[in-house]
């Protein structure tokens, strides 16, 4: 994952800079897809974790 948000970094420097080819817009749009896919399923993964217990304690769905 950390290969897929350098390579997004370096595409977004160089639009700023000097704009994109049509391919690495393609590129750019599709590692951003992955990476918020990614991102969702760890951060759910994460929540699912989280058990919340009221005083006695019993645990809460």
């Amino acid at each position: 994952m950390e290969k897929h948000i350098q390579r997004i970094n370096e595409l977004a420097r160089k639009s700023k800079a000097e704009g994109l080819t049509e391919a690495e817009v393609v590129e750019r749009d599709r590692l951003r897809k992955e990476y918020l896919i990614n991102f969702k399923k760890n951060f759910k993964q994460q929540l699912d974790q989280i058990e919340v217990t009221d005083e006695k304690p019993t645990i809460i769905h």
